[in-house]
């Protein structure tokens, strides 16, 4: 749990805000979960889009990642805190992408939601070796990027057999 003086210290700032998901990464249990939790609420506004437009969206919310996540490392002096919870908003993004044209029901979106969190999980390569081995910002949001890629890949495997 992040100190008073910490948490002043994210949240004087926009990229703490952005880097701890507005707030969900705060949360005592499990904060990957509620950063992934609270990354569904945009998700719904964001499923309207085009294809390009939905991909340009994700693509930049991965670079402004890159910014907000390597400033609140360089503030907390952590290589990946656990309330920097942007690189959870991208990664699930990136894992409910084929319901973009495919089924949206709840129970699609609650798979989608389960699969990212296993593979940011359980971490099979290569998003372990970005874990380990790529620093700073980028870093942070690479290993999520991975994982969110894996469950779409996933997602879509489901959705083709399920049809």
């Amino acid at each position: 749990m992040l100190g008073a003086e910490l948490r002043r210290a994210l949240f004087a700032h926009p990229a703490g805000w952005i880097a701890c998901g507005f707030g969900s990464g705060l949360s005592p249990l499990a904060p990957g979960t509620a950063g992934s939790l609270a990354a569904l609420l945009p998700w719904l506004g964001l499923r309207e889009l085009p294809l390009p437009y939905y991909a340009l969206a994700v693509v930049l919310a991965f670079a402004l990642g890159i910014w907000a996540c390597d400033w609140a490392v360089g503030v907390l002096k952590i290589a990946d805190p656990g309330t920097v919870v942007w690189d959870e908003f991208v990664g699930q993004w990136i894992a409910l992408t084929p319901l973009l044209w495919m089924p949206r029901g709840v129970l699609w979106i609650f798979a989608a939601f389960i699969l990212f969190r296993v593979f940011d999980i359980a971490k099979p390569w290569p998003v372990s070796w970005a874990d380990r081995h790529v620093g700073g910002g980028f870093g942070v949001m690479l290993d999520d990027v991975f994982a969110g890629l894996y469950a779409a890949l996933a997602m879509t495997l489901i959705l083709r057999l399920w049809q």
